[in-house]
């Protein structure tokens, strides 16, 4: 008996000593890394604020229909997927201050122009309204295709061993901490002074997070950080941000040399994703007006709180799974993860109901903290020196296929089985949601087939680095 307690004392210990120790690592952490945390949380309540209203947005201020808007939550969604392809590399270019500079710079630009594009002309599509609606749209994409790889190459220059893991969990869960504040902040400044009115609020906040980067993350800030983290050899650090050692035909070299398309099992990887990742696309393609169509009273009135409560149990969750699961086989938490993500679409599809939606939303982003911070920090990991920016860029490429595909069917799917003015009773959500929960699962499926192939070459951490 005193055998069996003494096991059992020891293995709670040494479970909390998994849990919190990462934590602790974190905390002693540089300033610069702190200013990236901070900037993180504010571009997420923005992003996923103004994507949560913006198929709405079209609707009731350009007056697209169902289909049109959901084309033009794509075209942001998608198109900053595919920006990430091309830009993706600045931060390997010219650093990460400047990169984050710039891209946050683009996005404020943007918002400012999609906020008054209602007053520029008469609503419709093609009309000047919708034209300057594009236009705020493409300043986004720009900076967002900039920002995203830029941020997780920051991680990477700013962490150790130690930090590596969670500091890759605790970026993703900060993000998705400021996704869920839209929830709560939106709702009584909609009710106040309109989308319009919530939108001028996320251009101020993206100011704001201009001021974040210029002042937390100074140079003097971001050289001590790299300087603790290599005291011995400090220029090296320095000269990894700008390929200061390379001219222009070296670095054009370098990067076909390394262009992580050649890899057949990185590209099966990424793109066997895609299924699971619809997922996400539908967190605000279709969520939004699911819950406020196919709902009434509490969830009707408040659906921003359920189309934002992933975030923050992304939040809580990611850091606890991270801690728990740094030491287990990245490909084995992939197939768990997206598993678990894609089974819950399936109690959707037994009716609308609170708690069908609680359930799929709280299982659907246990599975999502199993395995997307461990894919992110995978990409960031595998690339050689000088090369992450890029790599997040194409690690991500398939959001872009997943993005354009999913907003192409998703308004048909709603006008079909959740459309506007028509009573709950008379919509059929159950097989809406049953498709894309087949859709979903082809993701776990095809990782667990091909399981023998991937491990035979599957990469843990590039040599270089």
């Amino acid at each position: 008996m005193a055998n069996t307690e003494q096991k059992t004392e020891s293995l709670l210990k040494t479970t909390i000593t998994e849990i919190t120790q990462p934590f602790k690592d974190l905390l002693h952490t540089s300033k610069a890394l702190f200013g990236l945390n901070l900037s993180y949380v504010l571009e997420g309540l923005t992003y996923f604020g103004v994507v949560g209203l913006l198929a709405i947005f079209f609707n009731d201020y350009i007056k697209l229909d169902d289909i049109r808007a959901g084309n033009m939550v794509g075209v942001l969604t998608a198109g900053i997927t595919l920006s990430m392809l091309f830009l993706g590399a600045t931060v390997d270019w010219i650093g990460l201050r400047k990169s984050l500079l710039i891209a946050l710079s683009f996005m404020l630009i943007g918002r400012i122009l999609l906020t008054i594009s209602p007053n520029m002309g008469q609503p419709g599509l093609w009309s000047p309204s919708h034209l300057f609606a594009m236009l705020g749209i493409l300043g986004v994409v720009i900076g967002y295709g900039i920002y995203q790889p830029a941020c997780y190459a920051g991680v990477k220059k700013l962490t150790d061993e130690k930090t590596a893991a969670m500091g890759y969990a605790m970026l993703y869960a900060l993000m998705n901490l400021g996704g869920f504040l839209p929830g709560l902040i939106s709702p009584p400044v909609r009710k106040s002074f309109g989308i319009l009115g919530v939108f001028w609020v996320y251009a101020v906040l993206t100011a704001v997070g201009i001021g974040v980067v210029y002042f937390v993350i100074s140079k003097k800030a971001y050289e001590s950080a790299i300087a603790k983290l290599n005291k011995d050899n400090i220029q090296t650090r320095k000269d990894d941000d700008e390929l200061s050692n390379m001219s222009l035909k070296e670095k054009v070299n370098f990067y076909i040399k390394n262009f992580p398309l050649k890899d057949m099992r990185f590209l099966f990887f990424i793109f066997v994703l895609i299924p699971v990742q619809t997922l996400f696309a539908h967190n605000w393609l279709t969520l939004p007006l699911y819950t406020s169509r196919a709902f009434s009273g509490f969830v009707k009135d408040n659906f921003e709180f359920f189309v934002n409560l992933n975030p923050i149990l992304i939040f809580i969750l990611t850091p606890m799974v991270a801690a728990l699961t740094t030491k287990r086989n990245t490909y084995n938490m992939m197939i768990i993860g997206t598993l678990v993500m894609a089974s819950p679409t399936f109690i959707l599809a037994l009716g609308p109901t609170m708690t069908n939606l609680m359930l799929y939303l709280v299982i659907m982003t246990i599975g999502e903290a199993m395995w997307q911070p461990r894919f992110l920090q995978w990409v960031a990991e595998i690339a050689p020196k000088n090369m992450t920016g890029i790599y997040m860029g194409i690690g991500q490429f398939p959001w872009f296929l997943t993005k354009i595909v999913t907003s192409l069917y998703s308004g048909w799917f709603l006008m079909n089985y959740c459309p506007d003015k028509v009573p709950p009773t008379e919509m059929n959500t159950q097989m809406m949601w049953l498709i894309y929960g087949f859709i979903a699962i082809i993701s776990p499926i095809g990782l667990f087939l091909a399981k023998s192939w991937m491990i035979k070459g599957f990469k843990l951490k590039h040599s270089n680095n």
